[in-house]
């Protein structure tokens, strides 16, 4: 991943210093990052955030959306799905092939109305599968998510507005969209109702 400009805009800071799940991710960082001997600085560097923003997500008091995790995710070179947690454990002869309903491992990201469940067997392979539900009024972030390779969605329930580049599409039940990997995007649930995507995405590599 190539370096960026030092300086950028933050991402709110929202009070949840006592939520365990934002406490597990930050931790998670946090390990991961000294286990590939990354600095702070050199993370924050490649993410374009301060060093300041980057040690409160470790502690898990600041905010983290979605495509901040997931620059993290790549420069730290890990799947986004290495965050998710699970709260059960499948048995040992479904653990590559099935995902049951309640064994998924799911990401909560607090203060953002967003939950995301892992559909994947496996936390590695070229293909991901991933259910989002967005509350009344979320989105994915303000500034345009990018990442490398392919991915596609189908919206399940509700209405996504999904935003590329200039264009933007207001989505339904039962509509369906690819958005290739050089193609900067923003979506959001613009309805007062929940509404839930399942994206597929291919890994780059």
């Amino acid at each position: 991943m190539a370096n960026v400009a030092e300086h950028s805009i933050e991402a709110p800071t929202v009070d949840i210093t006592l939520d365990p799940n934002n406490l597990r991710i930050g931790r998670q960082i946090r390990d991961l990052r000294k286990s590939r001997r990354v600095s702070l600085a050199v993370l924050a560097k490649k993410v374009n955030k301060s060093v300041g923003y980057l040690s409160q997500v470790e502690r898990g008091v600041s905010a983290l959306p979605i495509p901040v995790l997931q620059a993290i995710s790549s420069a730290l070179d890990v799947q986004i799905s290495w965050f998710f947690h699970g709260d059960s454990k499948a048995p040992a002869d479904e653990q590559d092939f099935v995902v049951r309903r309640e064994s998924r491992r799911t990401l909560n990201y607090s203060g953002m109305g967003i939950r995301e469940e892992l559909l994947s067997p496996r936390l590695s392979g070229q293909l991901q599968m991933i259910l989002t539900t967005f509350e009344p009024g979320a989105s994915g972030g303000k500034e345009p998510r990018q990442r490398k390779g392919e991915e596609g969605g189908y919206v399940k329930t509700g209405t996504l507005e999904l935003t590329i580049g200039a264009r933007v599409f207001l989505l339904n039940a039962g509509d369906s969209f690819t958005i290739s990997g050089d193609e900067p995007h923003l979506v959001r649930n613009p309805s007062e109702e929940e509404t839930e995507v399942v994206w597929v995405l291919a890994d780059p590599y």
